[in-house]
Formats: C-alpha cells, structure tokens, sequence
C-alpha cells in the first residue's frame, strides 16, 4: 500500500511539472490539497489512524522486549574457543 501511495504522488509530482501550464496545475492541485487537507472528516481519520499506529506501536515495543528476555546474552569468544572452519 506504501508504495502504491508512492508511485501515486510520483506521479503526479512528474505530471504537474512535467506539463507546460506546470505552474497553474501546481496551485490548483495545492488548493485542492489543502482543503482536503483542512476538512474536519480527513483530520478525524488522520487522528483516528496516528492513534492506531501508536496503539500497534505500543505493542510491537512490549512483544520485542517480551521477547528479548527470552534470548540467552551472547558474549564475545576467544580465538581458542571458536569453532573451527573448514573451507569449501
């Protein structure tokens, strides 16, 4: 889905200036943008979405470090107690 939304704005981004009335296109799309941008149902889901992302976030933070204390501590070995390699 990233990279979808990605290649989207990509390509309006080359669209736009890639036109030769680039400039006008740019301020009709940045108008359009913005009161997108500044209606009350985007900035609802916006806020809906940060706090699910912090939610999931949260989580992920508690389930690594559940899991950190499950993994034994690996200290540095000595030449002597290294396995040895056999090449090939």
């Amino acid at each position: 889905m990233k990279a979808r939304m990605m290649f989207m704005a990509g390509a309006a981004i080359g669209y736009v200036f890639g036109t030769k009335a680039g400039r006008e296109r740019f301020e009709q799309i940045k108008r359009l943008s913005q009161q997108v941008s500044e209606n009350p149902n985007v900035q609802e889901a916006a806020g809906k979405l940060r706090a699910k992302g912090e939610e999931f976030a949260g989580a992920a933070r508690e389930k690594a470090a559940h899991r950190k204390e499950g993994v034994p501590e690996q200290g540095h070995r000595t030449a002597e107690e290294q396995p040895p390699v056999y090449p090939g």
